[in-house]
């Protein structure tokens, strides 16, 4: 099994930044795969960011040149720089693994931001 852990949550105003972090524990060698979905009020959970091992990252077009992702392998660790936020960047952020390439990820429980306008 494998526990995620979300930090670093809150409320800004538009124009600022927030950095959340995420740590995963559990018995682990190796995760494939970790990454950043939301969810805003009454829409569908999206990708924010996803990075792998290897440090290969992807992002949401709404998020380029915004949103960093970056990864330590070591602490199976990884982290979202979100600057420059917009209200529309308001939501619940998962942080989100996948140990192995083709299993059912793991889930964090969440963290609020909130962007104010």
């Amino acid at each position: 099994q494998v526990q995620l852990v979300e930090s670093g949550g809150g409320l800004v105003p538009a124009g600022g930044a927030l950095r959340l972090s995420c740590v995963a524990s559990g018995t682990i060698f190796n995760i494939h795969s970790m990454g950043w979905y939301r969810q805003a009020p009454g829409k569908q959970r999206e990708l924010v960011a996803g990075i792998t091992s290897g440090g290969s990252a992807n992002y949401a077009d709404s998020v380029k040149g915004r949103f960093t992702i970056s990864r330590d392998n070591t602490k199976n660790k990884v982290s979202l720089q979100m600057n420059s936020l917009k209200p529309e960047d308001t939501a619940i952020y998962y942080c989100t693994a996948v140990v192995i390439i083709g299993t059912t990820p793991y889930w964090g429980r969440g963290t609020q931001v909130t962007v104010s306008s």
